[in-house]
């Protein structure tokens, strides 16, 4: 069995960063990530969405209810509008397929790790136990 040094697994791992940096669903995410950072009204729901978030904030902090009741309502109604646009529903779509690849491929490297060490242990891996012994 190969020995690799913490330097190659970590020259590994920086190009399996860049291979997933530069997929068609990143350089999508790019795109749109521009588009919606030069769109004026997608700003200003964003700005406007981060003030009413302040604002609910300290009206929780100072137990206003009717009047955090009404900024949650602009805060829904503001959020309703940005998720309407096709660009930000398609932005949010693809981050959740993006979290959904990253997350994918680290189960797969510590599944696989978990599973190489069984292995070298001669262990079994359906019952997920190392073949290693505790002596007393």
């Amino acid at each position: 069995m190969a020995q690799y040094s913490r330097k190659e697994v970590l020259d590994a791992a920086k190009n399996l960063a860049d291979m997933l940096a530069n997929t068609e669903e990143i350089d999508r995410f790019k795109e749109l990530e521009a588009k919606i950072n030069a769109s004026t009204k997608i700003q200003t729901l964003i700005t406007k969405i981060k003030a009413l978030q302040k604002q609910a904030v300290n009206l929780q902090a100072y137990d206003k209810k009717e009047a955090l009741a009404r900024v949650e309502e602009q805060l829904d109604r503001l959020q309703s509008e940005l998720d309407g646009i096709p660009i930000v529903s398609e932005f949010k779509e693809l981050q959740v397929t993006v979290n959904d690849v990253l997350q994918l491929v680290s189960t797969t490297i510590s599944r696989e790790v978990t599973n190489r060490i069984i292995e070298g242990t001669g262990g079994n891996v359906l019952e997920g136990k190392t073949g290693t012994k505790v002596t007393k």
